[in-house]
Parts: C-alpha cells; sequence; structure tokens
C-alpha cells in the first residue's frame, strides 16, 4: 500500500489525540491531553452504543423509502384509481433527495450537524406523515417529495456526523454498520411494504417511519454532542450559496426527468426527453463555472477535483452504484420471469445477496479500523464483482439453489465492501475541513449512478427483448407477444404463469436470454471499478480524533485559503513563463 504524509493541518482543525504523533514536545503534548481529552473516550460505550442506534435507524428508514413501495404500488394505484403511482410514488422520493445532497453539505458546514440533522429527521418525519395521511395522488407525491428532501440529508448528514465523531482510523467500523443497516434495508424493503399492504395497508408502509423517526430525533437531540457554532439565520442564510444550489438542484431535476420520462412516458427521442438529457448536463457545467468563479463558500470546491487519486474514488462509486442498482434491481426480475416466483417470494429470495452484503459491509469496517488497510478491501471487492456478476451470466433456467445461492453471495462479497471503503479513501485524501464537501459529493454521485444505472439496464434489457420478438411472436399468440416484447416486458411478467406450459418454457427462455445481456453489462460496470481503484492512492489512516470546526468563521478561513492558493498558483505559472 502506497503510503503518503498526512495531510497539513489546516487553522480550522483542531487535533487532538493521547497516543498518536505530534508536533510538539512530549512534556508539552501530555499537558495539552490533560487539558483536553481524547473527544472518543469522553462517550461511555453506552452512549456511543444509543447514539449508533439513532444514526443507523435514521439510514435504515431513509433507505427503506427507496424500496417499500415496489410492492405496494399496485394497491396504491388502485386505490387513487391512477396510473401515475407507478411513476411519480417512486421516482419522486429519488428525484428530491438526489438533487438536495449536494446542498446538505455545506448547510451543516454553516450552523453545524446536530441542528441540520435535527431538521433533516423532521423533514423525512413530515413527509412520512403526509404520505401516510393522503387523500389523493398528489398529495402521496407531495408527501414523497417532501420525504425525499429529508431522506437524502439523513444519508449524507449520518456520514458527516460520524467523520466528526471518530477518527479517520475508528470511523470505518462504524460506516461498516451503516452500509449494513443500508443494505439490510434496501433488501427488507419489498418483503416489508408487500406484509404491510397485505395484512394491514399500504399507508403503513409510511406510518411505520413516524415513531422510529421520533425516537432517533430525542436520541440525536440529546446524546450526540458536536460544537455547534452560533450562526444568526440571516448571516447564515446570505452565505448560502443559493446560486448553485438551485443549479445543481435544477441539472439534477432535469437530467433525473429524462431519464424518468425516456420510454416510459415519452419515447426517447421525443424533444421533451431529449432537451432534459441535454440541458440537465449543460446545466451542471454551469454549476461547475459558478463553483469555481462565482460562489464565496461552494457547495462543491472544486480543488477536491485536483488529486487524481479522488477522481479515481468517485468513478470507482460510480461504476459501483451502477453495478449494485443492476443487481438488486434485476435479480428479482429473474426470479419472477424465469424462475416464476411472487414479487414477495422474489424479495425472499434476494435474502442470499442481501445477508452477504450486510456481512462483507460491517466485517469490512472492522477489519478497516483494525488494520487501517482500506485498498486491499476496494481492490478485492472490485475483483469480486467481476466473478459474481460473471458467474451472474451462468444462472441456471431452472431452480438449481447451489449456483442461485452462492452466485448471489459472491456478488454480495463484491458490493458490501465498497460502501465504506470508497469514502475512506476519498475522506483519507482532504482536509477535515472538506470532510463534509467531499461526502455529499460521494452521496450526489451514487445517487446519480443509482438513477443511471436502472435507466441502463432497463435499455439493455428491452432492446435484448426486441430482438426476441420475431421468436416470441412465432411461438405465442400476437397479443402475448406484443406484450413480452420491448418495454412492456417488465411489467407483463405476471402474464408469463398464464401461458401453455410450451410458451411458458418459450417467454421464460427469452427472458432468460435478455438477462444475460443485463448481467454482461454489470459485468463491465464492475471491471471498470476494479480498474478506476488502481488510481486510488493508499495512505496511512490517522488515529488522531481531528475536531473539525463549522461555522461563518470556519468558511472564512476556507474561502481565503482558497483564494491564496489559487494567488500562489498563479504567481508560480508567471514565474515559470
Amino acid at each position: 500500500m502506497e503510503k503518503e504524509p498526512a495531510p497539513e493541518k489546516s487553522p480550522s482543525v483542531s487535533t487532538e489525540s493521547a497516543k498518536d504523533e505530534d508536533t510538539t514536545p512530549p512534556q508539552q503534548s501530555n499537558q495539552n491531553v490533560a487539558a483536553k481529552p481524547e473527544p472518543e473516550s469522553e462517550r461511555t460505550a453506552l452512549q456511543t452504543t444509543v447514539l449508533m442506534f439513532a444514526l443507523c435507524a435514521s439510514v435504515f428508514l431513509a433507505a427503506l423509502d427507496v424500496t417499500i413501495v415496489t410492492t405496494a404500488l399496485p394497491t396504491i394505484s388502485s386505490y387513487f384509481q391512477t396510473s401515475a403511482a407507478y411513476t411519480w410514488v417512486g421516482s419522486g422520493y429519488m428525484l428530491s433527495s438526489a438533487a438536495a445532497t449536494p446542498i446538505w453539505g455545506k448547510v451543516s458546514d454553516i450552523w453545524g450537524r446536530k441542528p441540520i440533522l435535527l431538521i433533516v429527521s423532521a423533514i423525512f418525519f413530515l413527509g412520512s406523515a403526509l404520505s401516510a395521511a393522503a387523500i389523493n395522488i398528489n398529495m402521496l407525491i407531495a408527501g414523497r417529495v417532501v420525504q425525499g428532501l429529508g431522506g437524502g440529508g439523513l444519508l449524507t448528514l449520518v456520514n458527516i456526523s460520524i467523520s466528526d465523531l471518530f477518527s479517520m482510523r475508528n470511523r470505518a467500523k462504524y460506516y461498516g454498520f451503516i452500509g449494513m443497516t443500508w443494505a439490510f434495508a434496501s433488501a427488507i424493503g419489498p418483503i416489508l411494504g408487500g406484509v404491510l399492504t397485505e395484512k394491514v395497508s399500504w399507508r403503513w408502509c409510511f406510518y411505520i417511519n413516524l415513531p422510529i423517526t421520533g425516537v432517533a430525533f430525542f436520541i440525536i437531540a440529546f446524546v450526540l454532542h458536536l460544537d455547534t457554532p452560533k450562526t444568526p439565520v440571516v448571516a447564515g442564510l446570505l452565505a448560502v450559496d443559493w446560486l448553485g444550489s438551485i443549479t445543481i438542484a435544477g441539472a439534477t431535476v432535469m437530467f433525473l426527468l429524462g431519464l424518468t420520462f425516456g420510454g416510459v412516458i415519452h419515447p426517447w427521442d421525443s424533444p421533451v426527453v431529449l432537451c432534459l438529457l441535454i440541458f440537465g448536463p449543460l446545466l451542471f457545467l454551469v454549476f461547475l463555472a459558478i463553483e469555481w468563479k462565482v460562489a464565496k463558500y461552494p457547495i462543491m470546491p472544486l480543488e477536491i477535483f485536483a488529486n487524481p487519486s479522488n477522481i479515481a474514488s468517485l468513478l470507482g462509486v460510480f461504476f459501483h452504484g451502477l453495478m449494485m442498482v443492476i443487481g438488486s434491481f434485476f435479480m428479482p426480475l429473474y426470479f419472477q420471469s424465469v424462475l416464476g416466483a411472487t414479487a414477495l417470494l422474489s424479495g425472499v429470495w434476494l435474502l442470499p445477496l442481501a445477508l452477504s452484503l450486510s456481512v462483507s459491509s460491517a466485517g469490512t469496517g472492522l477489519y478497516i479500523s483494525k488494520t487501517g488497510r482500506y485498498m486491499d478491501c476496494i481492490r478485492a471487492a472490485f475483483t469480486f464483482s467481476v466473478l459474481g456478476f460473471g458467474l451472474l451470466y451462468d444462472l441456471p433456467l431452472g431452480k438449481t439453489w447451489s449456483k442461485i445461492i452462492i452466485y448471489q453471495i459472491i456478488c454480495g462479497l463484491g458490493i458490501g465492501p465498497n460502501f465504506q471503503s470508497l469514502l475512506i479513501a476519498l475522506q483519507n485524501q482532504v482536509k477535515p475541513q472538506q470532510y463534509a464537501a467531499v461526502t455529499a459529493t460521494l452521496g450526489f454521485t451514487r445517487n446519480l449512478a443509482t438513477a443511471i444505472g436502472v435507466v441502463v439496464g432497463n435499455v439493455v434489457f428491452q432492446n435484448s427483448m426486441l430482438k426476441q420478438a420475431p421468436y416470441l411472436k412465432a411461438n405465442l399468440s400476437p397479443e402475448a407477444a406484443e406484450m413480452l416484447s420491448g418495454k412492456n416486458a417488465e411489467s407483463s411478467v405476471f402474464l408469463i404463469d398464464k401461458l401453455p406450459t410450451l410458451q411458458r418454457d418459450i417467454a421464460r427462455a427469452a427472458y432468460y436470454s435478455s438477462l444475460r445481456n443485463v448481467w454482461l453489462t454489470a459485468l463491465a460496470f464492475a471491471a471498470a471499478g476494479l480498474i478506476s481503484c488502481v488510481f486510488i492512492k493508499g495512505r496511512k489512516l490517522s488515529k488522531v480524533h481531528e475536531k473539525v470546526e463549522t461555522g461563518l468563521a470556519a468558511e472564512e478561513r476556507k474561502a481565503r485559503e482558497r483564494k491564496e492558493a489559487r494567488e500562489a498558483k498563479t504567481t508560480e505559472e508567471k514565474d515559470v513563463v
């Protein structure tokens, strides 16, 4: 593992440790330790456990709400007598979550982590209440959008808070628990949604959030102790990069709307979809220009991209998100279309992937905390991903459970470790006062990858099914062949079991062949991730706890440092000329 010197300490960071290296003489260092004990040691094991329970509960709910509605959508659509639920109840949450993610990190730099974490918890609670009490589809969609604003904030603020609570070396295991929680929630969501919808009511998919969010809110309020600046509301609002916030939110919404509409509401080559997919990325370029030339306190400081290792880490996050969502989205389709499982049963059959993903995530966190070797985990995980998605190509047409279970476990071992390993790699290359910015940037990248991955997988699958159309038309009725080809294939899975035995086998073979192309696509993303990790630099993980100051004074110092760095670079370039 390549080792480099630790980043230079910034004036906005105070370093406190009783054990690790210090530049001060031993006697002076001991006096400082006596005056300021190690922050992590000030918390009891019980306090840390209770606090992590609240943070994990927050992540659990934010992740759960992405998938819990999938099995409830038919019932919701029937209840409100509209098909809009299929598109907007799910995408409304993802759109607002992705758009708000970059902004929450900077807002927490201005007002502090704890108040913003409590605010996003309250927003999530409000969105859940609105969704549960919805009297029409518009109210439900509005509630889901509010939920997404809170859910995106929860995922971001929890990771940022952990970086403030623990040293770089120690935080890895806690990130592992967060990754395990996220994986478990994502897997259990469809199962829980189906049970609640069938046994109680679809509204309980949202009511279930209220008591858990309430308990987590009060635990965070009373147990989470982080320095909170007394930033005046007006001064804080004036310090927010509103132009950058509006621009990146608009760019994200436009691009994701284009992906949502394409092939579902409008054809891919329609003016609406083309405009959204073209102007969304163009607006993102405008956002980058604003961050570089206009914003005093940028949401996404561009200096983090000056380090090639950071770019490689974010590329790794992007490819990791692409392959992860393809695996979790299309494995249930394989179970339903090829093996004849119900929607609820397909969630149960996905448990080998979810459990191996969860266990490997937690185990990786513990390994990194114990050894400090995160590059081993990144490389091994992408290697397992390449192997796992390659093996999915060999999934059987029948119920050969040994292959179905083992292949999922290998995929899980490839996906799980890189939830926290890539975050550690990214944080370890920047100054501590940039933790919030890089953590929010990572979350934003993962959200985009998730949305793009679903679309890419769908396009590959639908095009493959279109190529199967002549084969289906030659062996099935015209109506059945039409329903099971192209963009109708995913929503028409339920028709397969209604076909006569011979025709059913033909339809399942068509789905099986098309899904193999999807696995090859995921394999390509896994291979790209493996290549990207070659360019990630490893460096020693510090055991020193670095308390990051927040507030306007800290933001002003960061702005001054950026200005001085640019002036120094300009002077250096002039000297060279």
